[in-house]
């Protein structure tokens, strides 16, 4: 199980929310995982269960990483992940408002350089 941070308050998390955190640090930059990506990875849950962990979880990690399975995050949320996308070079259509899951999509394993 990969190793994550951490934050102050952290000993009070729900184990799903604390594995679905230290997941969600181990994504590289301009790459992304969906709701479901995790729930397998972890082989806990589905991808309700991890969306409902990031909704109240997520304060202080890459949360933008991780996506619908059309690759696209809550409307009130697409602002600012389109300009941390563009930091990181991740594959996004602006247009679209989507993350290009083809080549964006991390298979939880492999490094990226």
């Amino acid at each position: 199980m990969p190793v994550g941070i951490t934050l102050e308050g952290e000993a009070e998390l729900p184990a799903l929310a604390r594995l679905v955190r230290d997941l969600v640090a181990t994504i590289p930059p301009g790459m992304v995982l969906t709701y479901g990506d995790i729930a397998e990875l972890l082989e806990q849950g589905g991808p309700r269960q991890i969306g409902a962990a990031m909704a109240t979880h997520s304060t202080g990690i890459t949360w933008w990483r991780v996506v619908n399975a059309s690759g696209l995050l809550p409307p009130r949320l697409r602002g600012e992940a389109a300009r941390h996308y563009a930091e990181e070079g991740t594959p996004y259509d602006p247009s679209l408002e989507r993350v290009n899951l083809r080549r964006a999509r991390w298979d939880g394993r492999s490094t990226v350089e």
